[in-house]
């Protein structure tokens, strides 16, 4: 491991890479150097304005020693159409993407807030001791999100709660990374795609599993237990919210695809119908 500095802010890697361009984009105020998909992360401030940026091409210290940087560089090539056709006021907003660097990087607006994921953290228990009441108005936003995403023609790969931000100041909300997501109907070549286990459906986990919008739905209904039971979705006692839309949620996490909803809007309409009963 090697350490290194921008602005005074300190940034871990597995070997020395120039990042003296990064300041072309701004003052660094922020690095995220922990990720595993072989992107460095960072925070920066121009002319009053902040940035997020994701540049690949340097030796990330999480990044697998059987993954190659290339492969990271080429990845993130790829999201740059998906976040232009994705485009959702719930979306961070892509503004530019380029090579430099010796590699490829993108740049957001910067979104002030806080993962609803990583459980060890304290922002996700913040937000989990949340009033049920807020934490449905943030699902609900990922539901209606999910279906726009169905109905350009894509399907959620690698979606888990760690990309949604929350501002816990104001209650804004967003997406934050679609990195993974592909067109409809994508199939599993690998063992196991990319992304949350608990949140992943059977077909994901298979070799030559279909992926679509069915799988989405599972994602969803155990997106719904994580947020309002404890990520538990075999236990009705710690499902906070009515028994209804228990057996909604319940019905989307079926190992059998025919058993659940068989749309996003589907399942979008029972949720609702279920929140109305009491």
């Amino acid at each position: 491991m090697v350490t290194q500095y921008l602005d005074g802010i300190k940034i871990n890697l597995k070997s020395p890479f120039n990042l003296d361009f990064i300041n072309n984009y701004g003052h660094v105020f922020k690095v995220f150097d922990t990720q595993s998909s072989g992107n460095l992360c960072f925070g920066v401030e121009k002319a009053g304005k902040r940035y997020f940026l994701k540049f690949a091409g340097a030796d990330t210290l999480d990044y697998s020693d059987t993954l190659v940087i290339e492969d990271a560089i080429t990845r993130l090539k790829f999201t740059v159409p998906k976040y232009k056709d994705l485009y959702h006021p719930l979306l961070i907003n892509q503004i530019d993407a380029d090579e430099i660097g010796g590699g490829f990087i993108t740049v957001f607006d910067w979104f002030d807030g806080e993962s609803c994921g990583y459980p060890q953290k304290e922002a996700c228990k913040r937000f989990m001791a949340l009033p049920d009441k807020e934490k449905l108005r943030v699902y609900d936003g990922i539901l209606e999100f999910h279906a726009h995403v169905a109905e350009r023609g894509y399907v959620a790969i690698d979606f888990n709660d760690q990309a949604t931000l929350y501002n816990f100041t104001n209650g804004n909300f967003a997406i934050c990374d679609i990195d993974f997501y592909a067109k409809q109907c994508y199939m599993c070549h690998m063992g196991a795609v990319w992304g949350d286990p608990s949140l992943k459906s059977p077909e994901e986990n298979r070799i030559g599993g279909v992926i679509d919008e069915i799988s989405n739905v599972y994602a969803m209904g155990a997106t719904a237990f994580v947020f309002f039971a404890e990520d538990d979705k075999n236990s009705r006692t710690k499902w906070s919210l009515s028994t209804y839309s228990y057996e909604v949620a319940k019905k989307s996490v079926s190992e059998q695809r025919s058993q659940r909803q068989q749309s996003i809007r589907n399942y979008i309409n029972e949720w609702n119908n279920a929140k109305s009963c009491r």
